[in-house]
C-alpha cells in the first residue's frame, strides 16, 4: 500500500507488555516502520519495554519525564483513579511529550496498544478521547488493536494504514491477544500486571502523606517511600526505617549527608533509619528511640544511637520506644 511513497513512520508509546507488542506488530505487517519510546519515573520503569524491544526488534527510546509528571500528580485535572493514579492525565501527558519527539524522528502519527473497555478508567471510549483532546494530538493517535471500533483516523484516510489490516478487540478479556500472540509466534511477554505504583494501595498512601506534608519534593523522595517502615514523627518530619537488610541497603544508598539525618544503633541488630531533610535535636532523640526500639535492644534498657546530621555525627543515649507509645506518632 505504500509502493512509491515515503516510508511511513510511527511512533509508540511502549508499557512492553503483550498489548504494546501486537500493536507495534499490527504497523510492521503492514510495512509501517515503527519506533518506541517509553517513559520512566519513580512510580514506573522501563525495563519490560526494554524487554519487548529485545524480543520484537522494534527500536525503543526511554525517557525520564519525572520532573514534568510531578506537577500533573500533585493536581490531575481529570482526578485520581482509586488510588494515587491520574491514568487520564498521565496518559495525555505521554501523548504530549511523544508529540513533541515526533519531529525529530520523523514520525508521521503516534500509536500505543491501549484496547477500548480493558480498564474502566482510563480505556473507556470518553478516556481515550479525553486523552486525545488534552494531549493536544487530536487525529495523530492510532490505537491499531482497536482501531475498527473507534472512529477512523487521518491516517487510515491518508492510506497511510489499512483500516481492514487492524484490528477490532474490546473488553477485559485477553483471548483474543494471546490468540493472536500464538499465531504471530510471540510466546515470550510479561503477565498482564499493572506496573505502576501509583495504583497500589499502600504506595499510594505514601504518596499522599508526602505531598500532603513537604512543600518540596524529589525523586529521591519517592524512591524511599518504596522501602521500609514510614513514621510520621511531626507535622513536617517522617523517618524511614528498615524491616530487613534489603530495606536497610536501600534506604543507605539514598541517604543524603548534606540534607538527612541517618540513625542505627550500633552493635545491634536493627534498622538503619532515616530522616529525610533533617529535624530539630527533639526530632532526632525521638527519631533514635524509635529506632532503638524496633532493634534487638531490650526493652526499657537504654542503648546508644549515632545519628549523623549535615553537621556532624553524634552519639544519644536512649531507651527504645514504639510508635504506639508516643502520641502523634504514626506508621504510615
Amino acid at each position: 500500500m505504500n509502493d512509491n511513497k515515503k516510508k511511513v513512520k510511527a511512533l509508540g508509546l511502549c508499557s512492553g507488555g503483550l498489548d504494546s507488542m501486537l500493536s507495534g506488530m499490527v504497523l510492521l505487517r503492514q510495512g509501517v516502520e515503527v519506533v518506541w519510546v517509553s517513559f520512566e519515573t519513580p512510580f514506573f520503569s522501563a525495563g519490560k519495554a526494554r524487554r519487548a524491544s529485545d524480543i520484537t526488534g522494534i527500536p525503543l527510546i526511554v525517557e525520564d519525564i519525572f520532573d514534568r509528571y510531578l506537577p500533573m500528580l500533585k493536581n490531575p485535572p481529570a482526578g485520581y483513579g482509586r488510588y494515587m493514579n491520574p491514568c487520564m492525565d498521565c496518559h495525555a501527558l505521554m501523548f504530549r511529550i511523544a508529540a513533541e519527539m515526533m519531529p525529530g524522528i520523523g514520525a508521521d502519527f503516534l500509536f500505543s496498544g491501549e484496547v477500548m473497555g480493558q480498564r474502566p478508567m482510563s480505556q473507556t471510549k470518553s478516556s481515550l478521547r479525553y486523552v486525545e483532546k488534552h494531549s493536544g494530538c487530536g487525529g495523530r493517535i492510532l490505537r491499531p488493536l482497536s482501531a475498527r471500533r473507534l472512529p477512523e483516523t487521518e491516517m487510515e484516510k491518508a492510506g497511510m494504514v489499512d483500516r481492514e489490516q487492524l484490528l477490532d478487540f474490546t473488553g477485559r478479556s485477553r483471548k483474543p491477544q494471546i490468540r493472536l500472540a500464538r499465531e504471530w509466534g510471540i510466546t515470550d511477554y510479561p503477565a498482564p500486571a499493572g506496573g505502576c505504583r501509583l495504583t497500589d494501595p499502600n504506595y499510594s498512601k505514601r504518596v499522599k502523606d508526602l505531598l500532603d506534608h513537604a512543600d518540596d519534593v524529589g525523586c529521591n523522595d519517592f524512591e524511599l517511600l518504596k522501602h521500609g517502615r514510614h513514621i510520621r514523627l511531626s507535622d513536617r518530619v517522617k523517618m524511614v526505617a528498615g524491616r530487613n537488610k534489603a530495606d536497610n541497603e536501600n534506604i543507605a544508598a539514598l541517604y543524603r549527608p548534606e540534607t538527612d539525618i541517618s540513625i542505627f544503633i550500633p552493635d545491634i541488630p536493627g534498622p538503619v533509619c532515616l530522616i529525610p531533610g533533617g529535624a530539630d535535636d527533639a526530632m532526632a532523640g525521638l527519631g533514635a528511640a524509635l529506632c532503638a526500639g524496633y532493634s534487638q535492644a531490650r526493652a526499657g534498657e537504654p542503648v546508644q544511637a549515632r545519628i549523623a546530621s549535615p553537621s556532624g555525627v553524634a552519639f544519644l543515649n536512649v531507651i527504645p520506644a514504639k510508635p504506639g507509645k508516643n502520641a502523634g506518632v504514626t506508621v504510615l
